[in-house]
């Protein structure tokens, strides 16, 4: 069970994150999209498409017209991002002596519309499925 105090840290560092990555997103509405978009994804809801991340959980937008658009129409570099979250995760958990170890065990996902999904092996299913990307962690050595 996630405490009220640990929820409340994640927000934080949450923020943080999104001081740091927000730059790559060149006016500020796409910004706020993005903020809405990643705390959607991580919210708990069962369905994480773009009308229930959009009206359900952000409860800002009437329609997914604007999530829709940061992830298909809108210009930013998500290789740069990925560099800006690596440096931010490496910071956060990262050792002189620590290696990152990424497991192949997606998550199985019925369908082609929910956010991230794509064909994909899976080790849960131990061939290509539809599937959710990779965890990953770190560890000492």
């Amino acid at each position: 069970m996630i405490t009220e105090s640990a929820a409340a840290q994640w927000d934080l560092e949450l923020d943080d994150l999104f001081l740091i990555i927000g730059h790559r997103f060149g006016r500020v509405e796409l910004r706020r999209r993005m903020r809405d978009y990643v705390r959607g994804l991580l919210a708990p809801v069962a369905r994480k498409n773009s009308w229930q991340l959009a009206v359900g959980r952000a409860g800002r937008h009437s329609t997914p017209d604007g999530l829709q658009h940061l992830l298909a129409g809108s210009k930013w570099e998500p290789d740069d991002i990925r560099d800006d979250l690596q440096e931010y995760v490496a910071s956060k958990l990262g050792e002189a002596d620590g290696i990152l170890i990424i497991d192949d065990t997606g998550f199985i996902k019925k369908g082609t519309t929910s956010a991230g999904v794509q064909r994909q092996y899976s080790g849960t299913a131990g061939r290509t499925e539809n599937g959710l990307a990779r965890s990953m962690s770190w560890a000492r050595m």
